[in-house]
This record gives structure tokens, sequence and C-alpha cells, in this order.
């Protein structure tokens, strides 16, 4: 670079100051681009790889992409019993005392011997025997006991015949005569009665038992029969869980059918849209790792370009930056065969937004542009053509730039305000010598001014503009 300083003055008749603090410049600036550079680069690597790989899955994707005799007995029996309790009752109403009245008649009227002879009908035999009867002092009890379902035929047959419709066997025409044996006439009537409906209850009886003997039989069946129908309905409610647990399965794999299916298309479209793509991101891929192994000369090579070549023109830029490159060559250090600054710093779409700001679409521009934004320092501009100037204004317009002269009477007060608010500061048409109260801002060192301690913000910009004529930025 001194060597190239030489020439420079000697046809350009211009300066080129090269001081141990370029030398640091280059190091500091070698150091934080690097480390910029090689996290950009990985990043846009793993996108495209991370693409490919989302293409493949995709790609796989489409690849693989699967009670009544009872109650009528009961009915019949009914039809009885108040008969039957009606005689209970009468004989109830007896006393001894009435049963020796009857006994000590020596010639009893017609009803009493009606009545007498039918209860010796029942048991015995007439009078003689029915005045025996009368002396027994069971005799009561023994009617009471009376074994009423299994009065003989022949004897129920006689009774009536014989009493049943005779106009002195009743109740009330035995009553005028005796008291006594008008409990004993309802008695004998009451046993006609139910020996009547006996004789039609007792064959229902039977099969009323015999019913009940087979609904025992059936209903021992029945409790076999519920226990397998029991086993069946565990069964049929496992195999119902199991038809759940499926049905669910299938609900699950024919929505996962469904989601394939619908991954399936989106597959496809994204490898019909994206099949170009595929060639092109593996070679940007692999580019960007060969990219990344020559980093090192690259940055090498644009911190060089910053810290030392900001003031050269083109021509002699260029010469030192090929110089460079072969001895970064001859000491194997990797490099790009096609060196650029602008495509090693450089950021396409901030470079289109400069040149929309203002800047040329020349070569040169876009590296002094480069230049700037990646500068440790504060960038001194010669502009005659008041290039930088307007890109300058255009570019930090939002940023509340503050455009100062030497000549302005109010300058510092505007700087400081710059400094603790860490906005941008323009400072045009300066000349060869800078106000001493320069000095601490360009070597970024804190300082007191009227009492204040002011310290530099890193987003601060500070930037120099000076006119020489024939000099373009």
């Amino acid at each position: 670079v001194r060597e190239l300083s030489v020439g420079y003055y000697a046809t350009l008749r211009r300066h080129n100051y090269v001081t141990p603090t370029s030398y640091v410049e280059l190091i500091l600036t070698f150091k934080s681009l690097l480390n910029r550079k090689r996290e950009e680069v990985d990043m846009m690597r793993t996108r495209y790889l991370v693409g490919l790989e989302k293409l493949e899955f995709a790609a796989s994707q489409v690849t693989f992409c699967p009670m009544s005799s009872q109650d009528e007995c009961e009915a019949d029996l009914a039809e009885a019993m108040p008969a039957l309790e009606a005689a209970e009752a009468a004989l109830n109403t007896l006393n001894p005392s009435d049963i020796t009245l009857v006994k000590s008649m020596q010639n009893p009227p017609g009803p009493v011997k009606l009545v007498m002879e039918s209860i010796c009908k029942m048991i015995e035999d007439f009078w003689g025997p029915a005045k025996k009867l009368l002396s027994d002092i069971k005799f009561l009890d023994r009617l009471k006991s009376y074994d009423k379902d299994r009065i003989p035929p022949p004897i129920m047959k006689k009774i009536r015949e014989k009493f049943m419709n005779h106009p002195d066997f009743q109740p009330e025409v035995v009553k005028n005569v005796s008291s006594a044996c008008e409990g004993l006439c309802k008695w004998v009537r009451a046993m006609e009665v139910y020996d009547r409906v006996q004789k039609v209850v007792a064959p229902k009886r039977e099969r009323l038992q015999e019913a009940e003997a087979i609904l025992d039989v059936q209903m021992q069946k029945l409790q076999v029969k519920q226990a397998e129908l029991k086993e069946v309905v565990d069964r049929l409610q496992a195999l119902q869980d199991e038809f759940d647990e499926m049905n669910n399965k299938k609900i699950e794999l024919e929505n996962n059918i469904e989601r394939c299916s619908l991954k399936l298309v989106r597959a496809e479209q994204l490898i019909s849209g994206l099949g170009g793509e595929k060639d092109r991101w593996t070679e940007a891929a692999r580019l960007l790792g060969i990219q990344y192994i020559d980093l090192v000369g690259d940055v090498l090579l644009s911190s060089g370009t910053v810290a030392y070549l900001g003031a050269f023109t083109v021509d002699y830029r260029l010469k030192c930056q090929k110089q460079w490159q072969d001895l970064c060559i001859e000491k194997n250090i990797p490099c790009s065969s096609d060196f650029s600054l602008s495509n090693t710093l450089g950021d396409p779409v901030k470079i289109r937004a400069w040149q929309i700001a203002g800047l040329p679409v020349d070569s040169f521009s876009i590296d002094n542009g480069v230049i700037v934004s990646n500068s440790r320092r504060w960038s001194l501009m010669i502009d005659p053509q008041r290039q930088a100037n307007k890109w300058i204004k255009n570019m930090e317009k939002t940023n509340k730039l503050s455009v100062i002269k030497l000549s302005d009477t109010h300058y510092v007060r505007t700087l400081e305000t710059a400094l603790q608010l860490g906005t941008p500061v323009l400072l045009e048409n300066i000349g060869e010598e800078l106000d001493a109260f320069l000095e601490p801002i360009l070597l970024k060192q804190t300082f007191k001014q009227h009492g204040i301690i002011l310290h530099f913000i890193s987003k601060k910009r500070f930037v120099l503009l000076k006119c020489i004529a024939g000099v373009s930025l």
C-alpha cells in the first residue's frame, strides 16, 4: 500500500497515508466481518439444505402414499272362603249351654231333627247317635277341626239330596226353633258350599302344583339361560368395545388417509412447482459451501480494501486487490478466483435501495457505498458533484439526519445533541484542517463538554464531506 501510495501521489498528486491505525483497523474489520459473513453464508446454506430436505420428504410422500293358573285357583277359592268363614263364625257363637239345651229335648221339633240329622250324616247317624254326639264335650272342637277337604262323596251326596233343598233346612227357619241349631245349620250348608267349590278347586290345585313344579324347573333353566345370556352379553359388550376401538382406529386411519392425501396433493404441487428449483437449490448450496471455505481470503481482501483502499481510484484499487489475491494464493489462503468487494460484503437489496436513494450504479460507487457501510471509522467523502451528499440525505432522512457546517454558529450544540441521541450527522464543506473539538469525536473518545460527559452511541453515524474539483464519489 505504501508503494501504491507513492505512485498514486506521483500520478494524481494526492496523498494517502498508511498508519498503524490502518493496520489495527484491518485486523478489527477482518475479525468482525469474518464472523458476520460466516453466519450469513451458513444461514443461507442451511435454508437451501432445509428446502432440499423438504423436497425430498415431499417426494418420499408421493412414493409411499395406505303366572295365571295360580290366579285362577285363588279366584275359585275366594268364592268358597266367605261361606266357610261364616260357618266358622257361627260355630264360634255356640257354647256348651246351647248344646246342652238341644240335648235335653225329648221330642225335638222337625227342623232341629233335620239339622241334627245332617250333622249325624256328616259325622255319624241321626238322633240316637245325635244325642250321644251332643254329650261329647269336644263336640264343637270336632266340628271346628272337621276335615273339610276330605268329605266322602256319598255323605255329601246325601246332604245335597235330602237337606240342601228342604224348606225346614234353612238358618232362618231353624233359628225360630233353636238358635243353637241355627249355627249348626249354617255350618252344614257352608261345608256343602266348600265341598262343591273344593271339587272344582282340587284339580286346579293339582294342576297348580304341577305348574309350580314345572315352573321351578323352568326357573332353574331360566337361571341357567340367564347366566348364559349374561355371558353372551358380556362377550357382546367386549366385542362392542373392541368394535368401538377398531372403529375409532378406522376413523383415525381415515383421517390420516385424508391428511396424507392432502399432503400428497400439496407434495405433488410442491414438486411440480419447485421441480426446476431443486437443481438450482442444490447448486446454490454447493456454491455457498465453497463460498464458506473461501470466506477467510475474501474477508481478508475486503477488510484490506475497507482499511486501506478507500482513498484510491478504481484502477489503483483493482491493482492492489489483484496483488493481495495473488499473495493469498501463494500463502495457500482460500479465496475466490473472481473476488469482488460488492459480492463479498454487499447485499443486493441494500444496494438497490442505495441506488434508489441516489447512489450511482457503477461498480466503483457501489464499492464506495460498501466501504462506508462496513468501515469502523467515520467516512470522509470527496464529493465534487454532490452525489454522496444527495445519497446520504435520502438514506438518513427517516433517522433525523443533522446537516451542519463548520461555519454554522450552533454546529457544536447540534453535534452534542446528536451524540447524546445517537442520530446521524453530516458535516459539509470541510477544509484541510479540522476543528480541535472534532478530534475526540473522530477518535470515539468519552469527553466532557460544558460539564456534561458525552458518550458515543453505537448507532451514531458521522460523515464528513469535502468538495474537490475533478473528483467523484
